[in-house]
């Protein structure tokens, strides 16, 4: 990064959500490209979904979309009966049909879109913000109702803990590393998954997801993402390590990190970390795991933060471009 960037522009304070890196990168005056943005967690790992879509484009935007074909390969890949399988618009829009449903509450601190009212438990599993899987003891014994499986494959190398009796929750846009194609899923019982469609507006997955997901499905090797996300994890804290950040532990695809104001030092540079206030964290920090590349702009940002010294007042904006949510972000 220039010195004009630094002594110019200031760094927008930290929205609702992740993935705010083109913001801050047009805030800096810098290409959204040039902004490695490691506050939205992607696998790293993912084979590039663009040539697959390029394939697809045609068929997905020339006619209504219809993904009862996306929506039974999904079915047949995670082993489940079709009648089982509902795609979304993402996985906040299979958040918000199961929650209109049945409702639901959580532990604090969790993900923000989940229910926070009457109703069976919730909770995400690698549980955000800690990254950890869930072992049973933390929940006090209460039984979850709803899973929010939105990363367990990138942690596991599985698709779902095959619980029947429980609904899930997911987002194959984490996994294909593809966040703007906006594909979840509903997984439950016939009767759960018949009232969430009758829910569900028309048309509501768009026409690329509906043409392209059975391909895109073809190409992904759960082993091998979850692998690859456990080496580049150990590197990520490896690299941390060397410029004196522990990682906390995680099982997921990001860690978490004791470094007040980190993301204010390291934006200048082109990388862009997660602020954890918003769960009531204050100091922490949540690192997507990174590419090879990403780590070693990762590494160069931290060495140059460091040569610079503290960032002079003011380069954080007092007024988040979103209102930060009441309790945990995504």
């Amino acid at each position: 990064m220039h010195d004009a960037h630094l002594a110019n522009n200031v760094i927008p304070a930290a929205g609702a959500h992740g993935g705010d890196g083109a913001a801050v990168a047009a805030a800096l005056g810098i290409a959204p490209d040039d902004m490695l943005d490691l506050s939205a967690s992607m696998n790293p790992v993912a084979p590039d979904p663009v040539p697959i879509l390029e394939r697809h484009l045609r068929a997905g935007i020339s006619r209504y979309p219809n993904p009862a074909r996306a929506e039974a390969a999904l079915a047949e890949v995670m082993g489940v009966d079709r009648e089982r399988v509902l795609l979304t618009n993402g996985g906040a829009e299979a958040i918000a049909l199961v929650a209109a449903e049945i409702g639901g509450h959580v532990v604090e601190p969790e993900f923000v879109l989940h229910p926070r009212g009457g109703g069976p438990l919730w909770r995400s599993n690698p549980h955000s913000p800690s990254g950890l899987l869930a072992s049973g003891a933390e929940l006090g014994g209460e039984r979850v109702a709803v899973w929010d499986e939105a990363f367990y494959q990138l942690a596991t190398g599985t698709w779902t803990r095959r619980d029947r009796d429980a609904v899930v929750v997911g987002s194959l846009t984490k996994l294909l590393a593809a966040p703007g194609l906006r594909v979840g899923y509903v997984l439950a019982d016939p009767g759960l998954v018949a009232a969430c469609r009758r829910r569900q507006p028309g048309w509501s997955v768009n026409g690329l997801v509906a043409a392209a997901l059975e391909d895109l499905l073809a190409t992904v090797d759960l082993a091998a993402s979850a692998r690859g996300v456990r080496e580049l994890r150990a590197q990520l804290a490896a690299v941390l390590a060397r410029h004196g950040i522990a990682a906390r532990a995680s099982d997921a695809n990001w860690v978490l990190v004791d470094s007040p104001g980190l993301r204010e030092r390291l934006a200048p540079y082109g990388v862009l970390v997660r602020d954890c206030t918003s769960f009531g964290m204050t100091g922490v920090a949540r690192i997507a795991v990174p590419t090879a590349d990403g780590l070693a702009q990762l590494d160069a940002a931290l060495a140059a933060a460091e040569a610079a010294g503290p960032l002079p007042p003011g380069r954080l904006l007092g007024t988040p471009s979103d209102p930060p949510p009441e309790r945990g972000v995504p």
